[in-house]
């Protein structure tokens, strides 16, 4: 706790010193990077211009493929450039942005995935009333509401966070996140790290039981159902809904199992690999292979797009 040299950047280790491993990771997430990108934007593009995917469960959907693309591209890009260049630094503001935006960015999706499974709920459960309930002005004020509560959770321990000393640069991560820069702060960070704590408990078991109370009702009504191809497709609406959380929930709850501390910042490196990777590009595909309207939508937009390549080719 003595006198130091104020720490203006940082230096991130990545994830090997393997140079033909290295080539792979890069390849491997310059790949994964592309499809979430893409895929995502196709999610957004067909919801923006196929009048039959003007619902609230595909404006949620279309703002949840905005908030992965945005997520991804907090983390990957920057990590493509390290491994591409050999630069290994990042600026201490470039570090902070990148934490804030990081979490911003995830626990903005936990509390969207919660109104998705209210909008299942009222779909299954009240659908007479679906149209009414789930108005434009109703999904805005939620999708404003994940927003506005995820920045009034985020922002006390952050501010702290960005009142902290630093006695070392090495950051012992491929990104700037929470846990390796509190182990390399110089101040007391005790209180923030109970605070981080209880903002990440909170944050799951809130989400979580706003997640699973809706489907209670919803298993309850479909099992009413008399027919059984009603109940399929009643279950085929939340199926993707229900993969997405599985994977979402699952990856998060492995970096809270405190493995020995040999093992533990290694395998929250490959957790958060899977977070900021394979998630984001494995969703669009899970919503598009299981959604009838969203192939749909797809197909449709491609012929159009062959008819006026035609007309072209024509003149």
């Amino acid at each position: 706790m003595g006198n130091h040299t104020a720490v203006t950047t940082f230096i991130l280790l990545g994830l090997t010193e393997d140079p033909e491993l290295q080539t792979l990771i890069f390849i491997f997430l310059l790949i994964t990077y592309m499809l979430s990108v893409i895929g995502n934007l196709t999610i957004i593009c067909l919801t923006l211009v196929d009048s039959h995917l003007k619902t609230a469960m595909y404006f949620f959907l279309q703002n949840f493929s905005f908030l992965e693309i945005s997520f991804t591209s907090a983390c990957i890009p920057r990590f493509l450039y390290s491994i591409s260049t050999g630069d290994r630094i990042i600026t201490y503001n470039a570090c902070m942005s990148q934490l804030f935006f990081t979490y911003f960015f995830v626990i903005t999706e936990f509390f969207l995935l919660a109104i998705m499974s209210y909008d299942r709920y009222v779909a299954i459960c009240k659908p007479l009333h679906y149209m009414t309930i789930m108005n434009h002005r109703a999904c805005k004020r939620f999708l404003l509401g994940c927003w506005m509560t995820t920045l009034l959770i985020l922002l006390p321990p952050f501010s702290l966070g960005l009142e902290l000393e630093f006695c070392d640069s090495v950051i012992d991560h491929f990104l700037c996140d929470a846990n390796p820069l509190l182990k390399i702060s110089c101040t007391d960070t005790w209180f923030i790290e109970q605070m981080v704590i209880a903002s990440c408990v909170v944050i799951f078991i809130m989400t979580l039981i706003c997640v699973l109370w809706p489907y209670i009702y919803i298993i309850r009504t479909i099992l009413r159902f008399p027919s059984v191809q009603q109940r399929k497709k009643a279950f085929s609406t939340c199926s993707s809904h229900i993969i997405v959380v599985s994977i979402t929930y699952g990856s998060c709850i492995f970096v809270y199992i405190k493995p020995s501390a040999k093992d533990e910042t290694a395998i929250n490196k490959g957790v958060t690999i899977i977070i900021t990777s394979i998630s984001p590009m494995l969703n669009p595909f899970i919503y598009t292979l299981r959604n009838k309207q969203v192939k749909e939508a797809f197909n449709n937009v491609i012929k159009r797009i062959l008819l006026r390549l035609k007309a072209i080719e024509i003149k």
